[in-house]
């Protein structure tokens, strides 16, 4: 009897790459002409992103610049879901943003839909915030983690453990 190969979808996000892309950021705005003289700050806080500027014209170019220095750094960034853009002290504006780990209920019943629909011979079993997909045959297993990478789902997808 062959034996059956496994393999475990995650979501997750590195706090330290996180932290690291925004002291690049915060460097790279500290010496741009564009930011001089105002109020522009990035924080991390737990697992929640603080963007604090003078104006959300300058809040979109903070993002921008975090952003991008967080792709360099491998960082999903589908998984920071953005609060409403608020008032702060001295004329300033603030948002915050949720760094989301693990897959929610939501997404896991598209995960598992996904699955189904392919017509593969593996089964899903759903872990706490990660689903484990079980099958005898790789190449089913390679094949359902290339339909959910081209599927659009609202979180960044990790596949981990592959045995």
């Amino acid at each position: 009897m062959a034996k059956e190969s496994s393999f475990d979808i995650v979501s997750k996000v590195d706090l330290a790459e996180v932290t690291n892309a925004i002291n690049i950021a915060l460097k790279e705005i500290q010496n741009r002409f564009d930011f001089k003289g105002s109020v522009s700050d990035i924080k991390l806080e737990k697992e929640e992103l603080v963007l604090l500027s003078d104006s959300e014209f300058k809040l979109d170019q903070l993002k921008d610049v975090m952003v991008s220095k967080m792709i360099k750094r491998n960082v999903p960034t589908k998984n920071i879901q953005y609060g409403k853009i608020e008032d702060a002290s001295k004329g300033a504006v603030r948002q915050r943003g949720t760094l989301v780990q693990g897959i929610d209920k939501e997404n896991t019943k598209k995960i598992n839909t996904i699955i189904k629909n392919s017509g593969l011979k593996v089964k899903t079993q759903i872990q706490d915030d990660q689903v484990r997909v079980t099958g005898k045959n790789r190449d089913d297993l390679q094949q359902v983690i290339a339909a959910l990478r081209a599927a659009d789902l609202d979180i960044d997808l990790q596949f981990v453990n592959y045995r």
